[in-house]
């Protein structure tokens, strides 16, 4: 009999934990990391993470420890579910404990300050492993909405097919249906840069705006991903898929994106710290539209949406000015 694969997911937040029950769905033993006991405890006895997902039941296959060499131990997938900022200091601490040969798998979405690196190259950076061992997961994919079960696709990217055929065939279940891809790059800014747009959706619907704005930030939004993505070797043809296109309108349309509620109550007139009180979860754009800004300036990219989003939350300037210099750019072809 073929014994079940084991996958660790370091990371209880509400993604961790839904792809913890995706990964337990589809036949794996899944070993839960948190660094708080509580939580721990919680998912062990009462089978519910009910700081992130309350009442929601988790399956048998999952257990939680506190302690990151017991999750790792024989683990086939090492998914890493932290905020992106933190990723390299946590992965520095677990790297010597993990399982040999293991597949490291990020459900991250944010680029690193200051080294400007996508969360796939500081797991290479860090644990210095081949780029065929380390996968990326992105796409639609709400975590309250994969939590209850409701019906979503995503993408499995790897440099390595085959190990982006295996990691969908650990992931796949009746409700979560992944789909491979070998472009990491594109996934990558994909789901990095539709954070910063989501930003860009919440102020405009904070202001009271209406769907025009709404459509024109979102496509234009997807039209700066792209430029930023064919300056750093992505297939456009990305963009177009879950990574890009889906991803975004997810993220720019729903409630449950925290990146978009952030916004909204930028555009209400909130300030940063205000806004940040208020959000019980990280938004990754918050601090990833400066890092994204960065790595377009390297790569000689505008990316006008983006610099506004850092203008308003970062640097203090009121939307409704920032919405003004953003309309009064110099009028251009539409496919440049």
């Amino acid at each position: 009999m073929t014994r079940p694969v084991k996958a660790a997911v370091f990371g209880t937040g509400s993604w961790g934990t839904a792809f913890a029950m995706v990964l337990a769905d589809a036949g794996c033993d899944v070993t839960l990391w948190g660094r708080r006991p509580e939580v721990a405890e919680a998912v062990n006895s009462s089978r519910e993470n009910p700081g992130y997902l309350p009442g929601v039941a988790l399956p048998e296959r999952i257990t939680a420890t506190t302690d990151a060499a017991q999750a790792a131990r024989g683990a086939q997938f090492t998914v890493l579910a932290v905020p992106s900022q933190t990723l390299r200091t946590n992965l520095a601490a677990w790297a010597p404990l993990l399982a040999p040969d293991t597949v490291l798998v990020s459900l991250m979405k944010g680029v690193e300050l200051g080294s400007a690196m996508r969360m796939s190259e500081v797991i290479e950076d860090v644990t210095k492993v081949g780029q065929e061992r380390i996968a990326v997961v992105t796409g639609p994919n709400l975590a309250r909405e994969i939590a209850a079960r409701q019906p979503a696709a995503a993408v499995v990217a790897c440099g390595d097919e085959a190990v982006a055929t295996r990691l969908q065939s650990a992931c796949h279940t009746p409700y979560f249906r992944p789909y491979t891809n070998t472009d990491v790059v594109g996934c990558e800014l994909g789901g990095a840069v539709k954070n910063v747009i989501g930003l860009a959706v919440g102020i405009a619907d904070g202001m009271g705006l209406g769907d025009n704005t709404k459509g024109s930030l979102i496509t234009r939004g997807l039209a700066e991903t792209t430029r930023l993505g064919l300056a750093m070797g992505a297939d456009p043809l990305t963009f177009s898929g879950l990574a890009g296109l889906g991803d975004l309108v997810a993220t720019c349309s729903s409630p449950l994106s925290r990146n978009h509620t952030f916004g909204i109550n930028l555009g209400k007139g909130m300030t940063l710290e205000e806004t940040i009180a208020v959000t019980k979860q990280t938004a990754e754009g918050v601090k990833s539209c400066e890092s994204v800004a960065d790595l377009a300036a390297r790569h000689g990219v505008e990316m006008p949406i983006t610099a506004t989003v850092v203008d308003i939350v970062h640097h203090g300037k009121p939307p409704l000015v920032a919405l003004k210099e953003l309309m009064s750019r110099s009028a251009k072809p539409e496919r440049r």
